[in-house]
């Protein structure tokens, strides 16, 4: 096994370019291994705690019950609890609870305050959600793919706005040799950085980052089709938002154009009628509810790593 500097903190998906495929094996072995779900904790005797800006089904749970499963102490944090940013500044936060948690995890709007938490914290710091990253879904997201498809079985369509998802999507496609092809309404393209980052990552690799605004010629052929809400939470005044993705919902027309066999994903939750149909969220191609139990699994994967490397490494070898 080659030598690899693992990252302290995780704030983008392609902080684990060099050992993202492992990461990912990792969570799908130990998901199939009841035995190792039962006998191996490596976070016994760790609390983990996790800060929210913002509110979330998926992401609160799939960490509660992780860290729960992997023998640790999580411990929810809402931003009525503490005052980071506000009374407190996010260092000072930072360093107090350095010295309580041996872990955090922060859902937050703006990505600078995750960075910066991070900077200060001695502690490793995950990113749960910020409004340019969100690493831990694309984590589940490739973690889902995998489990049931190979590169060479169609592309992965995105169709929608060029938000976090689509970022962390991109470089993880990347880092795993996926060809990704984006459609976008004009305007709502995704950040020209992230999409840098992600081409030369998907060079390396030999796979391909396109681009259009036009989401037939995106899902034509498509392996897997993606799709999230059109309008995020935090950005519900704007309602002229809305009105741009017109023609770009994912219905039973849109996906005839993609291979027979494609998978449909959604990282939840979904706004059923604006940016996904019923009949294909609810249909035998859609992976929507295996993406959000795979959230936790990759979770305790990165948790492990970040965490306790030295089990993590064990782990992986044995597998």
């Amino acid at each position: 096994m080659k030598s690899v500097d693992y990252p302290r903190n995780l704030l983008s998906i392609d902080d684990f370019d060099d050992c993202f495929s492992d990461v990912v094996k990792w969570a799908i072995s130990y998901k199939m291994d009841e035995e190792a779900q039962r006998d191996f904790k490596p976070l016994d005797g760790m609390a983990i705690g996790s800060i929210y800006e913002k509110p979330s089904t998926r992401t609160r749970v799939s960490f509660e019950v992780g860290i729960t499963r992997l023998g640790g102490q999580p411990l929810t944090l809402s931003k009525n609890d503490i005052q980071l940013g506000s009374s407190e500044s996010v260092a000072d936060t930072a360093a107090v609870l350095s010295r309580y948690l041996d872990g955090i995890t922060y859902r937050c709007f703006g990505h600078d305050a995750v960075s910066e938490l991070a900077e200060h914290a001695t502690v490793p710091v995950i990113n749960a959600l910020s409004d340019l990253h969100h690493p831990c879904q694309a984590a589940a997201d490739m973690m889902t793919i995998l489990e049931k498809r190979k590169p060479d079985q169609g592309h992965i369509a995105w169709v929608g706005d060029g938000n976090n998802v689509l970022h962390d999507l991109m470089l993880a496609a990347a880092m795993c040799g996926f060809d990704i092809f984006y459609a976008t309404p004009e305007g709502f393209e995704p950040n020209p950085e992230v999409l840098d980052r992600a081409r030369r990552i998907s060079a390396e690799n030999g796979s391909k980052i396109l681009g259009t605004n036009d989401p037939f010629e995106a899902v034509t052929n498509a392996g897997v089709i993606y799709t999230d809400v059109f309008v995020s939470m935090g950005e519900e005044h704007l309602d002229e938002k809305s009105d741009a993705f017109q023609g770009f919902q994912v219905n039973e027309f849109l996906v005839s154009n993609a291979r027979p066999d494609y998978m449909f994903l959604h990282c939840l939750p979904a706004h059923r009628g604006d940016e996904v149909t019923d009949e294909v969220i609810d249909s035998p191609n859609s992976a929507v509810f295996d993406q959000a139990e795979n959230r936790m699994w990759a979770q305790m994967s990165i948790l492990t790593l970040l965490c306790n490397e030295p089990a993590w490494a064990t782990y992986r070898d044995l597998v």
